[in-house]
């Protein structure tokens, strides 16, 4: 029975690709599709669809070089929007369809739709690149309601035996928060290593200029373009993290700096997402820093909890969760997304720093994520599926996977099933762990009157329409007992200057 076997854009494994363990070159044949809908079903940053593109064309040429017969469909050069209509024009002689399971619910059904409706059969295997299973997930999480990292975090560490001495974490404790998630402070971060930068070749440049002709309207830029587009590349990039970022990472990793994009961070989600890179390859790494003495325990515990933990953690929800959690809205939120999401011309300091540098290199880290850009679009009750699609669109490492429990779980906490609280904060918050306010119109110590912050401002209007709801919750007993120090009067004008505030987003 001839066979077709489908790769797709984020499916770049590095060889023996896992899809291939059986694949024979006499009767089956290999494809991969670029297609316009990938950048258009959300209004995708181009230096996104730039890497996408470029680390497919990269992937196709080893595959070549290899000596594997591979059908590349590119851009512009067949008359299909989608990858299942594509996929159906070139099923041929195939009587099945093998992939890889999707990383994005709504291709994964477009694409066996279309097979069924083709009479082809198709057979879609796990994904290997993860240390959880979609199976081993929903098994842990059983009949769970309530979804805990805490938890996952701990069982991946006992069953994969990652800085573990027999039964206990090495060290005695299972994270380092203390050690970690510093500010800071007025001195700033000092003098930072650069990250590594990947000069587009000319393959890559043939996919960024494709961008450009086929997406000039697309927001942000591909100018700054140097993401890492294939395996060594990716593996020179973690090379240059452990050397010279990851032992400051762990004290710094919830800091933010005006002008500084990118600190201390890994800058590999793009390369794991993409596949790229097997996150066992980061975790032995990591390890072998710290077992050497060249990065501190509390660093490499807390790189490897983003990594082996919630890496994996919001996959397994992803996958336990599609598709309700695509439509999750527990606060009946409603608001439309600000025109300054696109643009990055806000008042708000700290809200045009993070969505500056997310326009200029199709990143923010997550801090910059959660408590900006995210915290406001909670507080300001803005529409989450608009959100959602948002976040999808303006990173690049931006897979459905990760960016919908991300957004929907954890920033908005529009689905309460994987957090024990919202994660809100005033504009106290961003003034301890940022300079942002230093050279901001607003005041964020203010909740009321000329130059308040929104942040601020909208946040005890968040408490104070949802204290019924947050009563029973023990993590939020402390900021309902501070909303209940403000007298009647404050808390009418809180409630008026919010109202005002939402009605008239656009001029934050």
């Amino acid at each position: 029975m001839p066979r077709l076997f489908l790769i797709l854009g984020d499916q770049l494994h590095p060889d023996p690709h896992p899809l291939l363990v059986d694949f024979d070159p006499a009767r089956d044949r290999l494809l991969m599709i670029e297609a316009a809908e990938e950048s258009t079903h959300v209004w995708s940053h181009q230096a996104r669809s730039a890497l996408f593109l470029a680390a497919m064309r990269q992937r196709a040429a080893a595959f070549r070089a290899a000596g594997l017969a591979l059908t590349y469909r590119q851009l512009g050069e067949h008359p299909h929007a989608t990858i299942a209509a594509a996929l159906i024009a070139d099923i041929g002689d195939a009587r099945r369809v093998v992939m890889l399971e999707a990383g994005d619910y709504r291709l994964q059904q477009a694409i066996q739709a279309a097979c069924a409706s083709a009479g082809v059969m198709l057979e879609t295997r796990p994904d290997p690149h993860f240390l959880c299973s979609l199976a081993e997930f929903a098994a842990w999480a059983g009949d769970k309601t309530n979804l805990r990292l805490e938890f996952f975090y701990r069982w991946q560490r006992k069953r994969h035996g990652i800085l573990m001495a027999g039964n206990e974490p090495v060290g005695g404790q299972w994270n380092f928060d203390a050690d970690n998630r510093q500010s800071f402070g007025r001195q700033g971060p000092g003098l930072l290593p650069p990250p590594a930068h990947f000069a587009p070749d000319a393959l890559t440049r043939s996919a960024i200029a494709d961008v450009e002709r086929h997406f000039p309207g697309h927001p942000g830029s591909t100018a700054r373009f140097g993401w890492p587009v294939t395996t060594e590349q990716a593996r020179a990039a973690l090379d240059d993290f452990i050397t010279h970022r990851l032992p400051e990472f762990g004290r710094w990793q919830d800091a933010m700096w005006s002008g500084q994009p990118f600190l201390w961070h890994s800058l590999l989600s793009t390369a794991l997402n993409l596949k790229l890179l097997d996150p066992r390859t980061v975790i032995a790494a990591t390890v072998a820093a710290y077992e050497s003495g060249r990065v501190p325990l509390a660093a490499a515990e807390g790189f490897i909890r983003q990594i082996l933990g919630w890496r994996e953690f919001v996959r397994g929800v992803y996958g336990r969760q599609m598709p309700a959690l695509a439509e999750a809205n527990q606060y009946g939120h409603s608001t439309p997304l600000p025109t300054w999401y696109w643009t990055g011309r806000t008042h708000a300091a700290c809200l045009a720093a993070a969505i500056g540098q997310t326009l200029e290199h199709g990143y923010a880290h997550h801090i910059q994520r959660l408590m900006i850009t995210g915290n406001f679009a909670l507080l300001a009750g803005l529409h989450p599926r608009q959100v959602a699609d948002w976040y999808l669109a303006v990173y690049v490492d931006a897979v459905a996977w990760v960016e919908e429990p991300n957004t929907l779980g954890m920033a908005l906490n529009a689905w309460p099933g994987m957090t024990s609280k919202p994660y809100c904060a005033s504009g106290a918050y961003i003034d301890r762990m940022s300079d942002y306010c230093r050279s901001c119109r607003y005041n964020p110590k203010t909740r009321v009157g000329p130059g308040s912050c929104p942040f601020t401002t909208l946040y005890w209007d968040f408490l104070a329409r949802h204290r019924d709801r947050f009563a029973a919750n023990p993590r939020m007993a402390m900021p309902l007992k501070n909303l209940d120090r403000l007298g009647d009067t404050e808390l009418t004008a809180i409630r008026h200057q919010a109202t005002s505030l939402r009605a008239d987003l656009d001029g934050v």
